[in-house]
């Protein structure tokens, strides 16, 4: 029960930088790398700001606009400059460690002693797996519903639109570049928000933190496209949230085998790439053909085709 608990309320935190991702990659259709800085970006915002006496909730707010500004970039250079969306991700990417170097003003940043999000829902009287849970599932729940209802308005659609046939949206009058540089800012902005929560979680804020980040956050919309699909985007948003529980009970088991932590990562790529090629190999199993309406009933009787 405390390894699922634990799951759980990992999984939620990581959830929304899972959301955040699937955003370029299935809606945008792009391989955006910007998620390893901006990541990081959020925990160094928040940190910072916390060690410096802002309240948790508004530091928490604000890290939405650092990586919202860290996708305009990366949207500006791949949109405007015409570099390839994985260059420009790169880019932006590596010029972003300076960047959480400077706000954080050293490579890690602690936070003992600060408050919290969580150390002020632990002040209600719940430990802090149960604080966890509130905080992740409320801001889990409140990402999945805005981001349903952006998506149902006309700026929404026409990022759906870009993102499914580039081409024929421009034909149509959408501006295109536009749209995805408000995808590529969305979808920093949530991953952003994502390292602030887990920067509050571990209780310190590091500048690698953000290593390995898009390898989960694809592993977990992979994990729960494998087991459903053809969904709608809202049923779609809360498939990611399982395949981040999952994905995180999965790497609970592998510690409880005593394996070395420095292989966590060589895990995590073998179960991504695994995840991909699930599809395709599922693609190739005999698929069962329904019931011929020819076959004999029961009791040996002929079907009406036979008599």
């Amino acid at each position: 029960m405390n390894l699922l608990l634990s799951s759980l309320s990992q999984g939620l935190l990581w959830a929304v930088m899972a959301i955040g991702v699937y955003l370029t990659f299935r809606i945008l259709n792009v391989a955006d790398l910007t998620a390893e800085g901006s990541f990081p970006l959020g925990a160094a915002i928040c940190s910072s700001l916390i060690v410096n006496g802002m309240q948790p909730w508004l530091a928490t707010l604000l890290t939405l606009f650092g990586g919202m500004a860290a996708g305009f970039i990366s949207g500006f250079m791949h949109t405007k400059w015409n570099i390839p969306a994985l260059l420009s991700g790169i880019i932006t990417m590596t010029g972003l460690y300076s960047v959480n170097l400077r706000i954080m003003g050293q490579a890690n940043l602690t936070l003992l002693g600060q408050g919290t999000l969580i150390r002020t829902v632990e002040s209600w009287g719940l430990n802090k797996t149960n604080a966890v849970l509130l905080v992740g599932g409320s801001i889990v729940g409140l990402v999945i519903l805005m981001l349903y209802l952006f998506f149902q308005t006309e700026m929404g659609l026409a990022i759906r639109s870009t993102g499914d046939n580039n081409a024929m949206s421009e034909a149509n009058g959408i501006r295109t570049n536009a749209m995805k540089v408000i995808g590529y800012m969305i979808s920093n902005g949530l991953i952003a928000l994502s390292g602030a929560l887990l920067a509050q979680n571990n209780g310190y804020a590091d500048i690698s933190m953000g290593i390995g980040t898009i390898v989960i956050g694809l592993a977990s919309i992979i994990i729960g496209e494998v087991f459903f699909r053809h969904l709608t985007l809202a049923k779609r948003l809360l498939t990611i949230v399982l395949g981040s529980v999952i994905y995180r009970m999965l790497i609970l088991v592998v510690l409880q085998l005593n394996v070395d932590p420095q292989d966590l990562r060589l895990f995590s790529a073998i179960l991504l790439a695994l995840a991909l090629r699930l599809p395709a190999i599922q693609e190739k199993l005999p698929k069962r053909r329904p019931k011929d309406r020819t076959a004999k009933q029961k009791g040996g009787k002929l079907s009406w085709m036979q008599r």
